[in-house]
């Protein structure tokens, strides 16, 4: 009873950052930079939307046909009519309940396919493990490209906001100094406060996500097909990247953006992801503010609209996908 009050309680506040998220956003804007916003979304092509929901349709049977690779070992090989299915409904419940998909998808392979959800469930989290892994490596891989224009970011749009009261901090690699502030200041902290710290469900949960890294990383070695596990792995990352990418083609104003562009949002963006249910409210605040990386101005509108559409584009996808997979499904155990 008390476990379901704490989710409750989980679940409800992370909605309600995603819908304060969306007020803060938007109670600022003038009438010129709304009617930006409503210009952009009605000038777009929304024929690129589409096709970089395609992509991601393609993206997620992939990942089904992963998923497949690592329950082979275990002497199960679900269809991958079913797996699709399951990822489907997974991503589906993930959109109103933050991480109820993983056990979603593995309920509907037992009821489908009779694999038992503790065997399926293991191989979930291995997935996460190798998912994580390529994010983070995306992720450290951009900021080291693309450390010159953050690096502007935080002189023009945080330090001139903050900058009487650290005026004795010289703007030379603004970016790298704040990095390594806050870098030496959490190990500060994680000294002083360890005992503590340990004893924390975060502390608790972090560990568990790098030790579930590195015992992916080694089981992947035990995959039949590990050459075709990371084959997979690195098609979905890509597909990914070209739904994000392409949707910027859907406005004139973005649609010159190169690759880098793309790639930023798409590791940012997946921020957002993790932060608010499905990204809701986040993701497009954090589209609009990478867009302002490559000079798309905040007043302009673009950014914020963009943001929406390609918001809208990856979760109208799944909303679409994972409701006809829960009907079919349905279906099915009706006949």
């Amino acid at each position: 009873m008390k476990k379901n009050i704490v989710n409750i309680i989980k679940i409800t506040a992370a909605l309600g950052l995603g819908i304060l998220i969306i007020w803060l956003s938007l109670r600022h804007l003038t009438a010129e930079e709304k009617s930006n916003i409503i210009h952009s979304f009605s000038i777009a092509d929304y024929s690129w939307v589409v096709f970089a929901m395609i992509i991601g349709v393609f993206s997620h049977f992939i990942r089904a046909l992963r998923w497949k690779i690592l329950l082979k070992p275990m002497g199960y090989n679900p269809s991958a009519y079913n797996s699709f299915l399951a990822v489907m409904i997974g991503y589906f419940a993930n959109l109103g309940i933050p991480r109820s998909g993983e056990i979603a998808r593995c309920s509907i392979l037992k009821r489908e396919e009779q694999i038992p959800v503790d065997k399926s469930f293991g191989t979930v989290i291995l997935e996460r493990a190798v998912d994580m892994l390529i994010f983070f490596s995306l992720f450290f891989i951009t900021l080291a490209i693309e450390y010159s224009r953050i690096d502007n970011y935080v002189k023009t749009h945080i330090y001139t906001k903050i900058g009487d009261k650290f005026s004795f901090i010289s703007t030379n690699h603004l970016f790298a100094k704040l990095f390594l502030l806050i870098f030496f200041l959490t190990i500060i902290l994680y000294l002083i406060f360890r005992k503590k710290i340990k004893k924390s469900n975060s502390y608790k949960k972090l560990i568990n996500i790098f030790r579930g890294i590195w015992e992916g990383l080694q089981s992947i070695s035990k995959i039949e097909k590990p050459y075709l596990f990371i084959i997979y792995s690195i098609l979905i990352w890509i597909f990914y990247f070209l739904m994000v990418y392409i949707t910027l083609f859907a406005l004139p104003q973005t649609s010159h953006l190169g690759i880098m562009t793309g790639l930023s949002i798409l590791v940012l963006g997946t921020v957002g992801i993790m932060v608010t249910p499905g990204g809701i409210g986040l993701y497009p605040v954090i589209v609009s503010e990478t867009l302002v990386l490559y000079g798309i101005t905040q007043n302009s509108g673009i950014g914020m609209a963009m943001g929406w559409i390609t918001w809208s584009a990856q979760t109208l996808m799944i909303i679409i996908l994972g409701g006809i997979s829960l009907i079919l499904v349905s279906l099915k155990s009706k006949i």
